[in-house]
């Protein structure tokens, strides 16, 4: 079963931890001195916050993380249909955890990640989100985009 995913940019992390506890009735399932994240059943989402995006406060990116190979290749299917450059990023480190995704921006240029999670990592990584469309970076210009492409063509 497929998961929704949400990730917020913030810039106090122990006063959002404890704003998002109290909304949601539970503690984070995850804590880091930069991350949190809840695993929430209901509703059926992966929430996290950081203070890592170098982005203003708010939202980061979507996305949809899936269990399985199988569920993770229907969805990978489904990007591309959607008539979008889709970043193939691969096995990647990011938010503390070992995985394999894939990018997209949708037409407003929310970046929305596909994800299969494979492990746990000690380090929090750093993923190469797609850039915004029609946006001032330079990024992957092919319809799909290598993990290497993804690396040096996102702006810093």
């Amino acid at each position: 079963m497929k998961r929704m995913h949400v990730h917020m940019a913030v810039e106090d992390l122990g006063q959002s931890i404890r704003f998002y506890s109290t909304m949601f009735a539970a503690e984070p399932t995850v804590v880091k001195p930069d991350y949190a994240k809840w695993m929430l059943e209901d509703p059926r989402v992966n929430f996290a916050i950081s203070t890592h995006s170098g982005k203003a406060p708010g939202l980061d990116h979507l996305g949809i993380q899936v269990e399985d190979g199988t569920e993770l290749q229907e969805v990978y299917g489904r990007l591309e249909k959607a008539e979008a450059p889709v970043l193939e990023e691969g096995q990647t480190t990011c938010c503390y955890a070992q995985s394999e995704k894939s990018w997209i921006a949708d037409p407003q240029g929310v970046s929305w990640e596909t994800f299969l999670t494979t492990g746990e990592s000690t380090i929090y990584g750093k993923s190469a989100p797609l850039p915004p469309r029609g946006g001032a970076c330079c990024g992957p210009s092919a319809t799909t985009a290598s993990k290497d492409e993804a690396k040096s063509s996102c702006c810093s």
